[in-house]
Order: C-alpha cells, then structure tokens, then sequence
C-alpha cells in the first residue's frame, strides 16, 4: 500500500493560524479600549478646566468693554462738568445771598410762631377749666363711630357706657326672631337671608351698632354672641381684649354681628363661663336678651321648659356671676316668659348696673 503524504499546510493548520489571529487582532482590541477609556478620563479635568478658564476669559473681556465704555461716559461728563462750574459758582452765590434774607424773615416768623403757641396754651387752660365742669369726657363715649339717629329716638336710656373693659353679650338664640311664640316657630323654618331680616333680630344689631358708639375711647371691650354655646363675633379674640379706639375692630364687630343667624336654645351660663375665661376680667357688663334661659350647660331631654324650670336656670347662670361688677341689662320683651323682666331688673338693681326695655323704634 502506497503511503500518504504529509502535508503541513493542511485545513487545520490554516484554522489553526487564523484563530491565533483572530485573538490577537481582539486583545490589541481590547487594550485599545482601555487606553482609550483611561485617556477620556484623565482629560476630562483638564477639559473642564480649560472651559471653565475659557468663559471667565469671556466674561473678562465683557468687563473690560463696559469698564471702556463707563470710562468714556466719566470723562464725558467731567467735561460738561467743568463747563457748568462757573455757572454753579454762580448760583450758590445767588442762593446764599437769598438764604441771608430768608433767615431775617424766619426770626420774625419764629417770634409770631411763638407768639401764636402762647395764645394756644391760654386757650386750652380756658377750655381745661371749662371741661372741669361738665360731664366727664368718658362718659358720651370715643365718638370714634357714628349712628345715623332720627329725630328724637337716641333719648336717655341710662346705660353707663364707662370702665375699662367691657363686656358685651348678645342672645343670638332661635326666640330673638320674633316677640311671639307663633312668629318664632314660624320663622325659624325660613332660608338664614329672611332670618336676618327679622325685626327683633334687626334691633339687636342696632343696638350693638348704637352702644359700639359709646365706647370710652380709652377702653378695651369683647361682645359675645351665644345660644346654646358662647363665641366671640371676631374669630381668633377668644379670652382677649379688643381696643375700643380701634375703629375697625368696632366696625368688623357689627358686620359679624349682622351675618349671626339667630338660632337653637338659650345657655345663660355657658354665656357666663365664657365670660369668667376672659383675663383680666371685665368691670362693666351688659347683656342683651329677649328672656330666661332654656338650657343649662347641656341640652335638655325634653322639648319644652317650664317657668319654673327656666327661673332655676336662671339662678343657676347668675350664680356664677363675678362679684361687683355691674350688669346692664337691654330686654327685648318675649311673649310667655312673665318672669323674665321683674328677675332681671332685679339681677341689674342688685349688681348696680341698669335695665333698659326699648321700644320698637329705638335706637
């Protein structure tokens, strides 16, 4: 048998070398991506230095052209400058020369100046005399606000609008709608807008209107509305005292007061524990209301309160009544409450305060 021949370049010799090839041709691959990847990151540094460089380079030339331009706009103006200088030299000689002659008349001024303050100071010891004998100032009230009267309806009432803090209680329960018990029943189901219309609810607020008119100027004062609970009319002044010279703290007040929709029961004492909160306590009260109360603390379980039952919720509430401080009281007669107008003149006479039953023109 014939021997085969051996051949050196055979077919896998040949894969053999393009393989070896092949890995080399990806190793120098490789390495290069790694220089590459390592040289990005060396200059990136450098590259971020030379920009930064670059902009302040920027920057710096703007600076220099402004800088150019101001100077410019400098020596413009120190130019007309020293044209204008004679000119000015000038007219502070003019000014000077009328200064001297204004100061000659302001010596004379000051002399009838003093003259006039002379005069004044006599007049008002003449007027300080004459106050001496009249009614003290605090008694008719700042007169900071103003109520529109007609004719003869602001008649002496007696209410003594004097002390330092006063505070004020107006019934905004469900009975201030109406004098009858027909005519509350019936318009405690309208819409809140007919509410406050109501007559007796519309007296009230005068009445708050008329009585924020007599404030001592010098006075701090706080009004409460309550039904079942008590509130201040001004949100955010529980426990504290407003300046009666602050007119609009008085004229906020009043609008408050108009938006309050009468409305629930009656708590004289939840009235007066809200009294009791407020420090330093109050030297002169006044309360405003249509009769006794018809709740104590909680509400009732029944729906209706007898007489009887309304006076020992009265007692009750005025217990708990600071001692020696006046109560003023403004009754707006309600229709099946008898007791209420002889128990309450009795509460202002024992408190030396005053009671008050206005008619249905006032104030």
């Amino acid at each position: 048998m014939k021997r085969r021949k051996i051949n050196v370049f055979s077919l896998s010799f040949l894969d053999c070398i393009c393989c070896g090839l092949g890995a080399v041709i990806l190793l120098f691959v490789i390495v290069n991506a790694k220089s590459a990847a390592y040289r990005d990151e060396v200059t990136t540094d450098l590259r971020s230095e030379v920009t930064q460089i670059e902009k302040e380079v920027l920057e710096g030339k703007k600076g220099l052209i402004e800088a150019r331009n101001t100077l410019e706009k400098t020596l413009e103006e120190l130019v007309k400058t020293q044209g204008l200088s004679p000119e000015l030299i000038k007219t502070i000689e003019e000014k000077e020369k009328e200064l001297a002659q204004y100061e000659g008349d302001t010596l004379a001024s000051k002399a009838h100046i003093n003259k006039l303050k002379a005069d004044i100071k006599s007049r008002e010891e003449d007027v300080r005399r004459l106050e001496a004998g009249s009614k003290a100032r605090e008694d008719y009230g700042s007169k900071l606000r103003s109520f529109p009267g007609e004719g003869d309806r602001q008649y002496l009432t007696d209410l003594k609008m004097g002390g330092k803090r006063i505070f004020v209680l107006v019934d905004a329960s469900a009975s201030m709608l109406d004098d009858t018990v027909v005519g509350v029943i019936l318009r405690r189901n309208l819409r809140d807008d007919e509410k406050l219309r109501s007559e007796k609810w519309q007296q009230a607020v005068a009445t708050i209107d008329w009585l924020t008119t007599q404030l001592p100027q010098t006075s701090k004062f706080q009004v409460y509305s309550f039904n079942e609970v008590a509130k201040p009319l001004i949100e955010g002044t529980k426990g504290t005292w407003l300046d009666a010279g602050d007119v609009d703290k008085l004229d906020e007040t009043v609008d408050r007061l108009r938006k309050v929709v009468p409305q629930k029961g009656t708590s004289l004492i939840n009235a007066i524990n809200a009294l009791r909160e407020i420090k330093p306590g109050p030297d002169n009260i006044f309360l405003l209301t249509d009769g006794l109360p018809t709740m104590g603390e909680r509400k009732p379980w029944g729906k209706t309160v007898s007489g009887k039952k309304r006076l020992s919720l009265f007692f009750d509430a005025t217990k708990r009544l600071p001692s020696g401080i006046p109560v003023n009281i403004v009754l707006y007669p309600m229709e099946g409450d008898p007791l209420a107008s002889s128990f309450l003149w009795r509460l202002a006479t024992i408190t030396n305060g005053s009671f008050f039953c206005p008619s249905r023109d006032w104030p």
